[in-house]
């Protein structure tokens, strides 16, 4: 099984400068994909293979593209291979309409080729940058998988795939069902309740102070507005003060996504530390949830599709078996003692109360109880 390792990397000022010029090339050459993949597509033809892409591209850099020679060649190949891979997916029904990579929004990442990617004590070589420290130290004389240069706002990082072996332990014989929410994140079949991190007064202070940082940078475009003659597009003009609140703002969200994915992992590494020999979850159907204007939010901060992501590795590493129960299956509506249904059962009722037999649980606890004893079909 293969696992990213993440370490932080300290470039020097010239390094993080071919470092940005590595990041905005994979960019121009995923969006230049694109782009050839979408006209050839208005125009009648079928999907170009990435090899002519890239045979195009390197007639270019002899004559129009010469800068993409300052930057390490299989960059470029594996961003129009990551661009077709994503028109692939579209098109197979697997994902959602690739979108064009903005400088502002994109995350800043390249790729390395793992052959010319070598480690020595607390350093890493990257081709065309250099030998850069590292945090600590990567495992060394083995195959590495999909190397990736990433920058979050904050610091870089590399992070390398490694092959791990899977742990031998000894297992119980429970089923645990695990119901996802908004009220609390996670529901146990064994009685753990995991609370909802985004109702902490840490992330309502971060939130808060992040809405008053976007207020103050509208107010201040709005100060520096500049109407054009004609009738044309208003000009705004983008101060240092503007670029600071900016940078502030990028940090709010960085302090956010990582309180976020450290609770998504304590949530799912404390569930796999139960070691019941499978783990019942709902196949949620999140882009759904998100149409509705009242939850959107909600449902976004929760990171649903992360932590499914995260207990289904785990629980692979561990040799627990995994089980997505059917979405439609109706585990809130379902009585867990008797079995009967309760077709009118809305959003707002958190108690279930059997007409049947007369059960009163709690309408999550309920749900996770049905899963744990979820068949497949």
């Amino acid at each position: 099984m293969i696992l990213a390792k993440k370490v932080r990397i300290y470039p020097t000022k010239e390094q993080e400068q071919k470092l940005w010029q590595s990041v905005g090339t994979a960019r121009f050459i995923y969006n230049y994909t694109l782009a050839k993949q979408e006209e050839n597509y208005k125009s009648g033809g079928k999907f170009i293979s990435d090899g002519v892409i890239r045979k195009e591209l390197t007639q270019l850099k002899k004559s129009e593209l010469t800068w993409l020679n300052e930057v390490s060649n299989n960059i470029a190949k594996q961003a129009v291979k990551d661009a077709c891979n994503a028109y692939k997916r579209f098109f197979k029904g697997l994902a959602n309409k690739p979108k064009f990579k903005s400088k502002k929004k994109s995350k800043a990442s390249f790729y390395n080729d793992p052959i010319k990617l070598k480690v020595k004590e607390k350093k890493v070589l990257i081709e065309k940058v250099g030998w850069i420290k590292t945090n600590e130290q990567i495992p060394s004389n083995i195959k590495y998988n999909n190397p990736r240069v990433t920058y979050d706002n904050k610091y870089w990082y590399i992070s390398v795939g490694i092959e791990v072996e899977k742990e031998q332990e000894k297992l119980t014989d429970i089923s645990l069902g695990v119901d996802l929410g908004l009220k609390d994140f996670a529901i146990c079949s064994d009685g753990k309740i995991f609370k909802n991190i985004n109702k902490t007064k840490k992330v309502k202070k971060l939130e808060k102070k992040l809405k008053q940082k976007q207020r103050q940078i509208s107010r201040k475009y709005e100060m520096n507005k500049i109407k054009k003659e004609g009738g044309g597009r208003c000009q705004f003009i983008k101060t240092k003060n503007i670029e600071k609140l900016e940078n502030t703002t990028k940090l709010i969200h960085r302090k956010l996504t990582n309180i976020r994915n450290n609770y998504l992992h304590q949530v799912t590494t404390s569930i796999v530390k139960t070691k019941p020999y499978r783990i019942v979850i709902e196949d949620l159907n999140v882009s759904g949830m998100m149409k509705n204007k009242h939850l959107s939010d909600s449902v976004r901060k929760q990171c649903f599709n992360k932590f499914r992501q995260y207990i289904t590795y785990k629980a692979e590493i561990n040799g627990i078996e995994l089980v997505v129960a059917d979405r439609f299956y109706p585990s809130s509506k379902t009585c867990s003692q008797c079995g009967s249904m309760k077709k009118d059962l809305k959003l707002k009722d958190r108690i279930y109360k059997c007409p049947h037999c007369g059960t009163i649980i709690d309408r999550d606890y309920n749900a996770s109880l049905n899963l744990s004893m979820y068949k497949l079909a």
